[in-house]
């Protein structure tokens, strides 16, 4: 009995709020066209290349080796002289050290072979 009470409710409802609208037509269907406001997104954004820098290279490093330090009693080079030692019969710096002491000697470089 309660469910009949709610239909008979739900019908007098529907009847007054269908009451004004009675003579109206209601068309339902699909339709097919342009909407009023058509939405876009927003595109991506365009990102610009990186700028091409030239930047003029830098001069190479520059090594200077440094000559390793004369032993004890070993002569300093100077230019143009050789050091021989009498007693090893070899010229500084094949020897480091000599017990005879060292002979001044100008510096004469090998003759070319023919």
């Amino acid at each position: 009995m309660k469910w009949m009470k709610a239909s008979v409710a739900v019908c007098a409802l529907a009847a007054i709020a269908v009451s004004g609208t009675a003579e109206a037509r209601v068309f339902v269907g699909v339709g097919i066209g342009v909407p009023a406001y058509p939405y876009y997104p927003y595109p991506y954004p365009y990102y610009y290349p990186a700028p091409v820098v030239a930047v003029p290279a830098d001069d190479p490093p520059t090594y200077v080796e440094q000559g390793q330090a004369a032993a004890d009693g070993a002569p300093q080079q100077a230019a143009g002289t050789w050091y021989y030692c009498d007693a090893a019969k070899a010229y500084y710096p094949y020897v480091k050290q000599c017990a005879g002491g060292w002979r001044t000697v100008p510096a004469t470089p090998p003759a070319p072979n023919q």
